[in-house]
């Protein structure tokens, strides 16, 4: 199941966060990618964007030789979304009967 691999790549803290600079450029290329993240290398970044491009996260457009990289909103992060709003939103619509109906505790 496709959303199954994106939840696999996403469970990676330095997945997430190639992700986070691409939502926040759009586009990246390895060498920028790598400029932000600086916890790894170039070739742990490509390493990575393999892992998201398996996953259906990212797609690549080739420009001459350089790959550029974005999100893929129409791939499975789409089903991963709609999973965890569905998970939270109940959740989060029940929150306020629960908080009330905890009993009164102090901490000292």
């Amino acid at each position: 199941m496709p959303a199954d691999l994106a939840f696999d790549a996403l469970a990676d803290p330095v997945r997430r966060q190639i992700l986070g600079v691409l939502a926040e450029r759009e586009e990246c290329t390895v060498g920028e990618l790598a400029e932000r993240i600086t916890s790894i290398g170039r070739t742990g970044v490509s390493s990575h964007l393999r892992v998201l491009r398996a996953a259906g996260l990212v797609t690549e457009r080739k420009a001459g030789r350089f790959r550029h990289y974005s999100i893929d909103p129409a791939g499975p992060a789409r089903d991963v979304i709609a999973t965890l709003q569905a998970l939270f939103q109940g959740a989060l619509a029940d929150a306020p009967l629960r908080w009330r109906q905890r009993p009164y505790s102090r901490i000292y």
